[in-house]
């Protein structure tokens, strides 16, 4: 039955509202095609409309009409999340934060900001202002805004030393605003911070964020070689756990991943080379080259490219922009029939787990890691490239790294349970009840929600897909 969305859209008209389709079918997507099963399943979906506030006033006021004539609302940043987070499932309304972008303030070590500010205006302003940087981003920095990444992200450049998004410190405060007939503004800090953070704004709308800083650096990037891939793995945790070395990142690629797919990398390579790329702080590169003396024995350490010393005709980018996320990207953009996983090889058995994987799927699936800390202890995530055949296969390839012990977040999945733990956030679920009584915001991704009983045996399909429209 279709939705008469016109009552709402002239009570709304006097904001920065959008009704032209092609328009509309933009703001309702997100990079959820990294996914050929997403792909396969939600290409359809879009929005009947969206609107762009420019306060929390104007939010509240949002919130307060749709909440009225029972209209979902699903809030996006840039649209960089790539499972799905932002897909408007029911219909009804993209809240897109954009013009909400302001740097509220910044003080020494800490700064409050608008969630539509993106990463790397967040970066410059901090940096104009005191020679400060946030500590961790997605590799999506230039183009990704601060609220998608703490509603939709979970860690990423600088996890190599910070940790992820979810430990203690790593986010200071949350201003969020309910959606009930009078939607209140709540102020969250501590042990409250869960309850929305990494929550795809499923029970409530982020408007402010105040983020923990750490002193700015030209960080030099590097790439560096090896034979063996598990050299390459073992080399980026030694390095991590260098206590007197400042890394963002550490990132081993089996070969042929950086022959095959970095194309400004590839002059400089052989196609059995293993990579890793690291970001290192000018004063830790005395340390850093030290270090590197340590592997002579086993074999060395070959440094193909120094950002501050280097003879490549061609500049490879930012390094951050071949890990992560961006490993995936730059894979597609060459072969687009690849996909990926998302691992948590924990410690201490993380190298055992890697060798075991590699020995099971290579050359199948090809690793690409990504050094993080989790309890003050250095393991890898993983981002592996998946050569993709059928979704029978990709499910297959899920239930064996489970089943040799590997933590899997499914980017194949859009709901929070599947492509989290795989299990209810009873915080989350409270607090929706709380602050979200009809079930409005971003419908169909807390299948807590949806579905209480859901057992997680099979993959979970939102019954009111596009059910509005």
């Amino acid at each position: 039955m279709t939705q008469n969305y016109e009552p709402l859209i002239n009570e709304l008209s006097h904001l920065d509202i959008d009704t032209n389709p092609v328009s509309v079918r933009s703001k309702s997507r997100d990079f959820f095609w990294y996914s050929p099963v997403l792909k396969s399943h939600l290409d359809h979906i879009t929005a009947a409309f969206a609107i762009s506030p420019r306060s929390e006033a104007e939010v509240i006021e949002i919130l307060t009409a749709c909440y009225k004539h029972d209209v979902p609302v699903t809030t996006r940043g840039a649209g960089t999340g790539n499972y799905g987070q932002a897909m408007p499932l029911a219909g009804g309304c993209v809240m897109h934060m954009r013009h909400m972008a302001e740097v509220k303030d910044i003080k020494p070590g800490r700064v409050s900001v608008q969630p539509g500010c993106l990463l790397k205006d967040l970066d410059a302003a901090c940096r104009a202002h005191s020679g400060q940087e946030i500590r961790m981003f997605s590799s999506t920095w230039a183009t990704a805004s601060i609220g998608g990444f703490i509603a939709g992200g979970s860690g990423g450049v600088g996890s190599c030393t910070w940790g992820q998004l979810r430990d203690f410190g790593n986010i200071i405060r949350l201003r969020v605003v309910t959606m009930e007939e009078k939607p209140r503004v709540l102020e969250f800090t501590g042990d409250e911070l869960p309850r929305v953070s990494h929550a795809y704004g499923t029970n409530g709308i982020i408007t402010e964020i105040e983020m923990p800083l750490a002193p700015a650096y030209d960080w030099v990037g590097l790439f560096v070689a090896f034979d063996e891939f598990l050299d390459s793995a073992r080399f980026a945790a030694d390095v991590a756990n260098e206590d007197g070395i400042l890394i963002k990142l550490a990132t081993p690629f089996e070969a042929p991943i950086a022959y095959d797919y970095f194309p400004r990398v590839k002059p400089h390579i052989n196609r059995e080379d293993n990579l890793v790329a690291l970001m290192v702080a000018p004063h830790s590169i005395d340390g850093f080259m030290t270090f590197c003396k340590t592997y002579e024995a086993k074999g060395g350490v070959r440094i193909i490219y120094r950002s501050d010393n280097n003879d490549w005709s061609r500049d490879p980018g930012p390094l951050f922009e071949y890990g992560w996320n961006h490993t995936t990207l730059r894979a597609l953009r060459v072969d687009p029939s690849v996909t990926y996983l998302q691992v948590r090889y924990g410690y201490p058995h993380h190298l055992e787990l890697v060798a075991k994987i590699r020995e099971t799927f290579s050359p199948e699936v090809l690793q690409h890691l990504e050094v993080i800390r989790e309890n003050g202890k250095v393991m890898f995530a993983g981002l592996p490239i998946v050569k993709y055949s059928t979704e029978e296969r990709l499910d297959e390839i899920v239930r064996l790294h489970e089943e040799m012990g590997c933590m899997i977040f499914n980017p194949h999945r859009y709901t929070l349970e599947e492509g989290g733990r795989q299990h209810v956030d009873e915080r989350q679920l409270n607090f929706k009840r709380e602050a979200d009584p009809k079930g409005l915001l971003n419908p169909g991704k807390m299948i807590a929600w949806d579905d209480p009983d859901w057992d997680y045996q099979r993959k979970y399909a939102y019954p009111g897909v596009m059910a509005a429209e």
